[in-house]
């Protein structure tokens, strides 16, 4: 089992990318939880929205770990993102996001650099700190010890 983490800001193809790789490599494709989950909401997202999303990557983490298949696995976002998220909105993540990403880590991370232009759609909302999430997204990372690459487009 090889797990990758493909993150970055809003709108820099993190979606193509994963799904790309996957098919590339006959690979798993795991779904960014946190755009159908708002996709579904009729009123705003909260703080225990974002809470909910967490504790399903986590579940989802455990399910693949314990399954422990001989595959890649490419994320579309993961536990990084809705931790800044949490911090960056609301002040606040809580512990178990934290040990839940040492106890389901990632193998290495590809971090989507926003050189793309600014794709609008009903759930993204940042398209003026792309660059301070992608640094904050940087941080994370390298706080982990976590391999990562990042991914520009030209």
């Amino acid at each position: 089992m090889f797990c990758t983490g493909i993150i970055g800001p809003e709108s820099v193809g993190k979606t193509t990318l994963a799904r790309y790789l996957s098919q590339r490599y006959d690979g798993i494709y795991i779904e960014e939880y946190a755009r159908a989950y708002v996709e579904r909401l009729d009123r705003p997202y909260t703080q225990d929205d974002v809470l909910a999303i967490a504790r399903y990557q986590v579940e989802q983490m455990q399910q693949i770990y314990a399954a422990a298949e001989n595959r890649l696995y490419f994320f579309d976002t993961d536990l990084i993102i809705t931790k800044v998220w949490l911090l960056h909105k609301y002040g606040a993540s809580p512990r178990w996001i934290d040990e839940a990403m040492r106890q389901y880590p990632m193998d290495a991370y590809l971090l989507c650099y926003p050189d793309l232009n600014w794709q609008p759609d009903s759930v993204r909302e940042n398209p003026h700190i792309r660059e301070y999430l992608f640094d904050w997204y940087q941080r994370e990372i390298e706080a982990t010890g976590i391999p990562y690459y990042i991914v520009r487009h030209e």
